[in-house]
Order: C-alpha cells, then sequence, then structure tokens
C-alpha cells in the first residue's frame, strides 16, 4: 500500500464530504473487517464523524484508510482498491 494511495482516498473523502456540489450522507465507505460476513462491512457518510489523516472515525470505532477498498457515490462505484 502506497502512501499515494492512501491520500487518494482522503483527498476523495474530504471532496464529497466538503465540495457542496455532493451529499456526504449519499457516501457509502466499505472495508475490510475480519469476522463479519465476507470479511466486509460498510459505513455511510452520515456516520463518519472525522475523516483523518490515518483512520476514519465512524459512529462504531474507527476505520485503517488501508481497509478500504470501495467508495460509493449515490450507489455509484468511484473508488475501487485494485488487487
Amino acid at each position: 500500500m502506497t502512501v499515494k494511495l492512501l491520500m487518494k482516498t482522503v483527498s476523495l473523502l474530504n471532496k464529497l464530504k466538503w465540495d457542496s456540489r455532493y451529499d456526504f450522507s449519499k457516501v457509502r465507505v466499505w472495508y475490510v473487517s475480519r469476522g463479519e460476513p465476507d470479511d466486509m462491512v460498510f459505513v455511510d457518510g452520515d456516520d463518519i464523524h472525522v475523516i483523518g489523516r490515518a483512520f476514519l472515525e465512524t459512529a462504531r470505532g474507527y476505520v485503517p484508510h488501508h481497509r478500504i477498498v470501495k467508495i460509493e457515490y449515490e450507489g455509484q462505484e468511484i473508488f475501487r482498491l485494485s488487487s
């Protein structure tokens, strides 16, 4: 995982949160969470409290950026971690 890729997710999420053209409640972030069905879970924009340099702070806890695998906006995929 490169710093450039991590910064891409941070920059994209900040743009979706602060740019008035977007509604952050329409964002869904999928991430790896071991123990969940298929080891995947999502958090919606309304449940993201802080977009930090290394983590998202959510209603359920912290999500490290390196675990983010997909970001959707209005149900459309706008970012996917390539394998």
